[in-house]
């Protein structure tokens, strides 16, 4: 039972650090395309019709982004999703 205990935690120490890294690398694309385009992170969140401080949160990993938003995002910057990925 402990064995099966440990791999379950192994497993989602795993899975976590997967999504971690995934919410670091959409962050980075999208402040990068931010910048290009010369939006501070509030500008940008109401262009998308976002809480104010959402890109913010986005930005610094702090939250895990939908697919409909993730969406929203690669239109605006006129790419596809798998872009931001």
């Amino acid at each position: 039972m402990e064995c099966h205990s440990c791999i379950s935690q192994c497993h989602i120490t795993i899975i976590w650090n997967m999504s971690q890294g995934i919410r670091d690398r959409i962050a980075t694309k999208i402040k990068k395309l931010r910048v290009l385009k010369k939006l501070n992170r509030e500008e940008l969140s109401l262009l998308l019709g976002f809480d104010n401080s959402y890109i913010s949160k986005l930005e610094k990993g702090n939250i895990n982004i939908t697919i409909d938003k993730l969406d929203m995002i690669a239109k605006y910057f006129d790419l596809d999703v798998k872009d931001l990925l």
